[in-house]
């Protein structure tokens, strides 16, 4: 009896780590949507500043340095908005990673006890332990 209860809070311990591993698993994906849209900031953001420079530093350079400006807050801003949500991923990602060894420490303490189960129902070599 006390083995098929130890099987099946190992079973638990497997279907926990699935479910995790499935959060991580989306969490890293979208980790990978966050960097790659920080890329396609800075890219937007170097593309207009080149068109500004290509049409206003010319003609007008006071015109130009209010464009660029206001560009740089826009960007720093949108940067900052960027950074804060890879850090909330990052963060969830940490604990989803901690749970996960916590739950694998869980369930390796609890193989172990299965084992010494089974080796004390069933007597090896005619001998008892």
């Amino acid at each position: 009896m006390a083995i098929s209860n130890i099987q099946e809070t190992l079973l638990m311990y497997t279907k926990q780590k699935a479910l995790l591993n499935e959060k991580l698993t989306n969490v890293m994906f979208t980790m990978t949507s966050a960097t790659k849209k920080s890329a396609e900031e800075q890219a937007r953001y170097n593309e207009e500043l080149q068109t500004y420079y290509y049409e206003y530093y010319e003609e007008d350079p006071v015109a130009y340095s209010d464009l660029v400006e206001i560009l740089n807050q826009d960007h720093e801003m949108e940067l900052a908005n960027l950074q804060s949500w890879e850090a909330e991923l990052e963060l969830q990602k940490n604990n989803y990673e901690t749970k996960l060894n916590e739950i694998t420490a869980f369930e390796s303490s609890w193989t172990k006890l299965l084992q010494t189960n089974v080796k004390k129902d069933f007597a090896y070599g005619g001998q008892q332990q």
